[in-house]
């Protein structure tokens, strides 16, 4: 009783003091605050319900304005690390403000623009006074959806200098990026692709640059909620996301706050900055893809089944035996709308994700491996078990590295943290998101292939 009384007054704390301390938690010289924002492009915002092809990109006076207005409320955060998502890049004057107006206030900014001439893009900006810039990498995924990500690899510098010895990492890798919009089920599957992608890349590029874990934040616009696979797929490999641990809400917590209102009117909250401390980690990607799969099949299976004797009838579909046939799985597949379009499952992904799940290797899938490999797969779970253990291991090495503790999270408009969207809000569709976060010297070990 004592436990859960404490967690509810914490709640009720952060709740409290959220919007007041944000500013005075970002003005902290010890702390790393990070702001993600998708600032609607002006292309993209309706003006006239009666006349879709209105948009605010035809009236200069709104878009500047609302501009402006977005530029003045990020000035006087002031975070040390700005992630802006739909960004119009294909506007040379809004870009010249951008740059002029986040220049003056001290920022290194770095754009990248969706490809195929989509108009708008993403925005990465971090403070001079906070960070040495290492490298800025671009990773275009040349995917029907045009979308795209930033990675930075960055050096904390004074004020933190308390932290720095001869055996002391003070390095960090930010992605910024924005997600497909899933229009229907069969882009959950393509977002998780993306997903996956950006870890490989992050993977790649530490490897290539042979760097032992550093700390991680992915921010963006990730166009899925709690209650999707995306979220559960980073869960697995570690992450955090830093608003609920802020406020101490769990992974079912998914009713509690909100971010964005779509062209539907339906609101979720769908922007996170995801946190990966070094200390949990020795190899970033924990799955193979094939791994991965098998989670959204199962993830998929669960939200159309509710239970696993269901799943099973379902999958072995008209085979006499009780076992699964490869093409009884195969139909399957195309009623999930896994597969049958043409940014489904190729031909290779399904044999892959066949043999991921047919232990023996004898063609068909009993009910011990239907158990066993999808509807218990362990791939979207953490592993609490491998955690410990990671800990434990490096707990005598003598290299460190800063990682991070969640010091305080807010969403803007207020109202969006009790789950309601204002309707006299104009900024964008999206809430803003801004996490402050401590700087807190931990355990550092090699990276594995394995």
């Amino acid at each position: 009783m004592g436990t859960k009384n404490k967690r509810i007054n914490s709640r009720r704390r952060v709740s409290r003091i959220g919007s007041y301390a944000i500013a005075s938690s970002i003005k902290d010289p010890t702390c790393v605050s990070c702001t993600t924002f998708n600032i609607l492009a002006p292309i993209y915002k309706r003006i006239s319900h009666k006349d879709p092809s209105y948009r605010e990109s035809d009236v200069k006076d709104f878009w500047l304005n609302r501009n402006k207005r977005i530029l003045d409320w990020l000035l006087y955060e002031r975070a040390s690390i700005i992630c802006l998502q739909e960004f119009w890049v294909g506007n040379e004057e809004l870009v010249s403000i951008y740059d002029k107006r986040l220049g003056n206030a001290g920022y290194n900014s770095f754009k990248l623009a969706r490809t195929n001439n989509r108009g708008d893009g993403l925005l990465t900006a971090v403070h001079k006074d906070y960070f040495r810039t290492i490298s800025h990498r671009e990773l275009l995924f040349n995917d029907f959806g045009d979308r795209v990500a930033q990675l930075l690899h960055v050096e904390l510098i004074v004020p933190f200098s308390q932290y720095r010895n001869n055996n002391t990492r003070h390095e960090i890798l930010i992605v910024n990026t924005h997600l497909l919009f899933p229009h229907n089920s069969s882009l959950c599957l393509e977002r998780l692709r993306q997903v996956y992608r950006i870890l490989q890349y992050v993977e790649s590029y530490q490897k290539e640059n042979n760097l032992n874990p550093l700390p991680i934040l992915l921010c963006g616009d990730w166009n899925g909620s709690k209650k999707g696979h995306v979220y559960k797929f980073l869960r697995a490999q570690g992450f955090i996301s830093s608003y609920d641990a802020a406020h101490l809400y769990t992974d079912t917590d998914a009713q509690k706050w909100v971010s964005h209102r779509n062209h539907r009117g339906n609101i979720c909250g769908v922007d996170f900055i995801w946190l990966l401390n070094p200390n949990r980690y020795m190899k970033l990607l924990k799955t193979s893809w094939s791994e991965a799969l098998s989670g959204m099949l199962k993830h998929q299976l669960r939200r159309a089944l509710v239970t696993e004797d269901d799943a099973f009838a379902f999958l072995k579909a008209n085979s006499h035996g009780h076992y699964i046939t490869y093409s009884g799985f195969y139909e399957a597949l195309c009623q999930l709308n896994l597969v049958g379009h043409s940014h489904g499952l190729s031909s290779e992904e399904i044999k892959e994700l066949w043999e991921q799940v047919d232990i023996d290797g004898n063609g068909v899938l009993d009910y011990v491996e239907f158990k066993k490999r999808i509807w218990n797969a362990c791939s979207d779970q953490i592993d609490e078990v491998r955690g410990n253990k990671v800990l434990d291991d490096v707990i005598n090495k003598t290299e460190q590295t800063i990682g991070f503790s969640v010091k305080n999270a807010v969403l803007f408009p207020t109202e969006v943290e009790k789950g309601k969207w204002p309707e006299d809000y104009s900024l964008s569709d999206h809430a803003r998101l801004t996490v402050v976060f401590s700087p807190v010297r931990m355990p550092c070990f090699r990276l594995t292939s394995s």
